[in-house]
């Protein structure tokens, strides 16, 4: 598996919120790392997540069960007939020297048929995890429900990503900033932009 601290797991406090660019960010940080998406669905309806960031980023990617309905891992794969355990999550992670690792919606969903979700991932990998936000009202109580939940497990947050923000910030968006960063690192802020061309914005890898 991959070494301790050599990585990080992407996680959102929901489903669509760019967990994927941040992730390609963050590959652009480390090019040496390798991209990782442990179980992926929807494949019928678009590109897999590591062929988006292989084009953003550049980078080696690795992606575990693949399922075509843009449904949760755990039920995409029971509609297919399929069993999904841990050891087939965390198999692509395997003899990695520096991974980041990109979840599929929130932290609790279940990954796979045997209900192991990214949070067991991130335990069993020992790597912290990025948060990936969205601006707006709500993101306050999302978030740190996310972070809470992976503090009880005795997980490591690095940071957190706002991601969409807007070109002219209201009320909501301007304080939820102060919020978000009372309780845990504010990595970075990406603006509301089409960013999937080059040039991307910048976003430094974590400090340990």
């Amino acid at each position: 598996m991959t070494r301790a601290g050599d990585g990080l797991l992407v996680t959102g406090t929901d489903t669509g919120v760019g967990k994927t660019v941040v992730a390609a960010l963050l590959c652009r940080a480390r090019p040496e790392a390798t991209y990782v998406k442990p179980v992926q669905t929807g494949l019928a309806e678009g590109p897999a997540d590591a062929e988006v960031v292989a084009r953003l980023a550049g980078v080696a990617t690795r992606q575990g069960p693949g399922f075509d309905e843009a449904l949760a891992p755990a039920v995409a794969a029971a509609r297919a007939g399929r069993v999904v355990r841990r050891a087939a999550l965390l198999q692509p992670f395997g003899g990695l020297d520096v991974v980041v690792g990109e979840g599929a919606g929130g932290l609790l969903v279940e990954l796979g048929t045997d209900g192991t979700t990214l949070a067991d991932l991130a335990a069993d990998l020992n790597l912290a995890l990025v948060v990936v936000a969205r601006p707006g009202l709500g993101t306050l109580n999302h978030t740190r429900l996310t972070c809470e939940a992976a503090w009880a497990r005795g997980l490591r947050v690095t940071g957190i990503v706002v991601n969409r923000y807007p070109e002219h910030p209201g009320v909501v968006e301007r304080t939820n900033l102060d919020g978000l960063a009372a309780f845990a690192p504010l990595l970075t802020v990406i603006p509301e932009l089409p960013i999937l061309k080059p040039p991307l914005p910048e976003l430094p890898w974590p400090a340990r």
